[in-house]
Formats: C-alpha cells, sequence, structure tokens
C-alpha cells in the first residue's frame, strides 16, 4: 500500500496555521443539527469488532445538510459487503476544527476533506496518493483533482453552483420576470421597486435577511466576496495571489448595500440573524430573492420546482449581461495515509462503490441533489442543477470560484466582522476595504512563512 508521507505529530506539524484555515460553509444548511461526535473513533473501531470486517471506513462529512443521505448510504454498504462505514458531521463552519481534533484521537478519520489548495497546504502530509485508485481513474477530468507534486492528494467529488434563488410566483406579482433582470442596474430597480412595495405585495422585503452569525456569514465573507476577487483575477489575468487590490471592492459594497436596505430586517439585526432565518423568510414567501446554491434545494423545495428561479449575482461589472452562475467545487476527499492499509483500502473501495454504484450514484444524484465528475454519473433531479446547465447552454461565462485563493479562515472573519459592523453603522466601508485587502497580505504571509 503507498503512502505518501509517514504521520508526524499534528499539532507539531500545523499549529495554528491550521486553526485559521476553515472550509467555507458551502452547504453547510442552516437546518442541519448535526454535530461532530465525540466518541466517533470508538464507534467505528466497536463496529468492526463486531462484524469481523477486514477494515472500516470512518468518513468525517463537511455538509451537514447531507449528513443523514451519507448515513443513509453508508447503511446500505454495510448491508450489502460487511464493511463498517462510520459517518460523522461537523457542525456548519466547525469543520477544521473538527477534523484537528479527530485527526488527533487512535481511531482517526480514514476519509476527510479539503476545499482547495489553501486547504490541502495544511493537510497534504496526511494524503494518501491517489494516483493509481480505481477512483481517479473514474474522473471525467484531470482537473478535478489536487496535486502535489506527481501525487494526486484530493479528488472533487460534488461541483455545485450558487447564486439568487427567487420565487417566480412573487417576482410576477410584483410585475416582473427574470427576463427584466440583465445586470445589477436591473436588479437594484426590481428590488427597490418590490421594497417600496412590500406591504401592497405582502412580503417583508426584496431579499431575505444576510445574517450573519456563524451558519449563514459563509454567504458574504465568502461566496459574495467571491465576486470582487473574480474579476480581478480575470482583469490581471492570474489565478492567485499574495496581495488582492481590491479593484472591485466598490462593485462588492453597491451588492453589499442592496441586501442589507431592500431586506427582510434591519440592517443593525444581522448579528443574530440566522441561516434558518433566511430559508423561513423565502419558504414563508416572505422574500422573493435569496442568495444561496444548489444545495440549498431541500431546504427550499417546498415552494415548488417550478416556482424556483436563479439569477447571477450581479455587482455592476462590465459585460455582466454574459455571465452566469458561480460554478466549482470547495469539496475534495483525501483519505489518511496514517490509517491502517485495510483502513485504506476499505476506504478506497467504499469510494469507489459510490461513483459507480447504481446505489451509490442514485444517491449521490438524487437524495443529495449532487454532479459528481465521475464516467458513472447519473443526472440530478435538483432543478436548481438544470437552471445553472441552462445557463451553460446559453453560452452564458460562469463565474470561476476563487474563494478557495484566501489566504484564510482568518481573512474570512475579519472581512464578515467588517461588514457586519458597517451594516449596523458602528464601522465603516474603509473598514472592510481594509480587512479586504491589509488582511489578504497579512494572512497570506502567515500562511507562507
Amino acid at each position: 500500500m503507498k503512502k505518501m508521507i509517514s504521520r508526524r505529530n499534528f499539532l507539531k506539524v500545523a499549529g495554528a496555521s491550521a486553526a485559521a484555515l476553515g472550509l467555507a460553509a458551502c452547504g453547510g444548511s442552516s437546518s442541519s443539527t448535526s454535530t461532530a461526535s465525540s466518541a466517533a473513533g470508538s464507534t467505528a473501531a466497536s463496529s468492526t469488532a463486531a462484524s469481523g470486517a477486514n477494515g472500516k471506513v470512518y468518513f468525517l462529512n463537511f455538509k451537514p445538510e447531507q449528513d443523514e443521505a451519507w448515513q443513509n448510504l453508508a447503511k446500505v454498504y454495510t448491508e450489502e459487503t460487511g464493511v463498517p462505514v462510520t459517518v460523522v458531521t461537523a457542525a456548519s463552519g466547525q469543520y477544521e476544527t473538527t477534523l484537528m481534533s479527530e485527526m488527533e484521537k487512535s481511531e482517526a478519520p480514514t476519509l476527510f476533506q479539503v476545499n482547495g489548495p489553501v486547504g490541502l497546504a495544511n493537510w497534504k502530509d496526511y494524503c494518501y496518493d491517489l494516483s493509481g485508485s480505481k477512483l481517479y481513474g473514474e474522473l471525467t477530468s484531470d482537473s478535478f483533482a489536487l496535486k502535489d507534486g506527481d501525487a494526486v492528494t484530493s479528488i472533487a467529488y460534488v461541483i455545485e453552483t450558487y447564486g439568487i434563488i427567487y420565487n417566480k410566483e412573487l417576482l410576477s406579482a410584483a410585475g416582473y420576470t427574470q427576463d427584466d433582470i440583465k445586470g445589477f442596474a436591473d436588479l437594484k430597480k426590481v428590488a427597490d421597486d418590490i421594497q417600496a412595495r412590500k406591504a401592497e405585495l405582502g412580503v417583508d422585503g426584496a431579499f431575505t435577511s444576510a445574517g450573519m452569525d456563524g451558519s449563514s456569514d459563509w454567504r458574504f465573507k465568502t461566496h459574495l466576496a467571491n465576486l470582487p476577487i473574480y474579476y480581478e483575477y480575470k482583469a490581471d489575468g492570474i489565478g492567485s495571489t499574495d496581495a488582492i487590490k481590491g479593484t472591485y471592492l466598490d462593485n462588492y459594497k453597491q451588492i453589499w448595500d442592496l441586501y442589507i436596505t431592500d431586506s427582510t430586517c434591519d440592517p443593525k439585526l444581522l448579528a443574530s440573524k440566522t441561516g434558518n432565518d433566511a430559508v423561513a423568510e423565502f419558504v414563508g414567501k416572505k422574500a422573493v430573492f435569496y442568495q444561496n446554491g444548489t444545495w440549498a434545494y431541500n431546504d427550499v423545495k417546498d415552494l415548488g420546482d417550478d416556482n424556483l428561479g436563479m439569477l447571477p449575482i450581479y455587482i455592476g461589472v462590465d459585460g455582466e449581461e454574459n455571465q452566469g452562475l458561480c460554478t466549482g467545487s470547495e469539496n475534495f476527499w483525501c483519505v489518511n495515509n496514517a490509517s491502517s492499509d485495510a483502513d485504506i483500502q476499505a476506504t478506497l473501495d467504499f469510494l469507489y462503490w459510490c461513483v459507480t454504484s447504481e446505489a451509490g450514484t442514485s444517491a449521490m444524484a438524487d437524495k443529495m441533489g449532487f454532479v459528481i465528475p465521475f464516467k458513472k454519473a447519473k443526472d440530478s433531479t435538483n432543478p436548481l442543477i438544470g437552471i445553472a446547465n441552462d445557463y451553460v447552454a446559453e453560452g452564458k461565462t460562469s463565474v470561476d470560484w476563487c474563494f478557495s485563493t484566501m489566504p484564510s479562515e482568518e481573512w474570512k472573519n475579519g472581512v464578515g466582522s467588517a461588514l457586519t459592523a458597517y451594516a449596523a453603522g458602528t464601522g465603516s466601508w474603509d473598514d472592510v476595504v481594509t480587512a479586504f485587502v491589509d488582511g489578504w497580505a497579512k494572512e497570506y504571509k502567515l500562511a507562507n512563512g
């Protein structure tokens, strides 16, 4: 069994730098109550002893909204093979902290994930080389793999899309359709009108509350912040930087201003507003627009598939009428090279089964709503994914997920705090710019020595 690097003591290797790196909670569903179990390691070990199986799987799952689906799929696999599969799901926004804790246990996860190159930097010494695995052979493109030299350290397992989900019925009642919104100026005009007529239309605001607690702030300090980064990278012809310039931060300001003024609540209340609040407002037909992604379908499906639409996040950049939705991945599987040979093989076999078997591909497409980058993938029944595909078919340019290049979780937190203070009137936009630009340079330097 080929392993890349033997395990070292994690606290000595990563220390505070890994603590500063967290996965953006894309798909950190506000409706989930799943948390990581402190007994996960012992649970996996006792399961193995009970079944007598050769090897076991312990998956530390990042996506709370998919916890039940993963638990069910794990049960099916165990019933079919006899191999114990334990799935533990970290609480929203707590994945990196949970992973650090679990990796120090004698029964550490055999399967974990990173959010991209920046996240990988702290965990590559723990990554089994997947280059010779059957799983790697199932990828539809090598672009979905992360590498360290010739070694394949991790593999993306889901491609996702986000934008501004909207209620077609409410938008129509206000006198508009998606055809009326081709850029930021149009979006602002429509939202301002809805906000001005909210009593007449029976809504509390054009947009759901932009909650800035841990269950929701990732939508703005990470996903919304991706837009000015994407356009700066595009203008400069780069894919990462040690010093962001903030070229498009005025555009970031105007979309944030729109979110917090044409809203269901006073901007001063955003610090305590949650992801659950936003979902309740949208599903309760109290808001027309809701920034989120394809992973949120289960939260909003009660509105009816035919009633769900999705707009690009327009920020007022030239040519944005040709912009599509934001599409990419921050979900990369890594197999723990410190696990036993039997557990590594069991984990590889489980992953291969997930992406090739009828039960696995059906669960990932139909239950989880995933678009997976593997040869035997099933088309998802998630209508939001169908909308994303329509944009591509129309020739719209998808916005890359550049937030995997954000230098640290601490940087995101700094931007989030500044956004919250600005909304509450206790801080200025200059503070947001400082957190964005100066914070980037500082955190990049800390992360890269």
